[in-house]
């Protein structure tokens, strides 16, 4: 069972919103978030409603500010529990440009630097065929978070992402 607790103030202090299941939209609730508490589950969320905006995946645990979550800022307004994928295999294929087009990656492993390992900085599309993954806007699993699960994503933009700049990318392990 997945619970999340959102926290107006830092330190789990102020008004305070529980969630059991997908919220999209409780920004009516808190005008802030400053500090999660995540009691079960993992959860992604998202800086505004409808699952839209910068991704945070929290796993269980406490994060008394919104720094420790990699946050921006302390807006955030939906919430998305991600649903047990344990003892599945991983597949992600990237594509270098939109609709699955130019070269191609088949991986199944963790990156911590794209450009390092294959010269990449950009992802333009990809194919989620087994498990769930995380890119990262930087490498070392750093900067803007994009959570995908299993699906086609035509354009960068079908991940939430407002640019293409994809430069580390890991399995995501309850």
């Amino acid at each position: 069972m997945g619970r999340i607790i959102l926290y107006e103030d830092k330190n789990f202090q102020g008004r305070r919103y529980e969630c059991d299941s997908d919220c999209s939209d409780f920004h009516a609730y808190l005008s802030r978030c400053n500090s999660i508490r995540v009691e079960g589950g993992a959860w992604v969320v998202y800086e505004r409603p409808n699952y839209t905006g910068y991704q945070y995946v929290l796993t269980r645990g406490e994060y008394p500010e919104y720094q420790r979550w990699t946050g921006v800022n302390d807006r955030l307004s939906s919430c998305r529990m991600i649903h047990s994928s344990a003892g599945t295999q991983y597949k992600l294929q990237l594509y270098e440009k939109a609709d699955f087009s130019g070269q191609s990656l088949e991986v199944m492993e963790d990156c911590p630097s794209l450009p390092q390992k294959f010269g990449w900085k950009e992802v333009n599309s990809c194919k989620v065929s087994e498990g769930k993954w995380i890119l990262y806007e930087n490498p070392n699993y750093r900067g803007r978070q994009y959570f995908l699960e299993k699906g086609e994503y035509r354009t960068a933009g079908d991940w939430g992402a407002v640019g293409s700049t994809v430069q580390s990318f890991r399995r995501f392990k309850e």
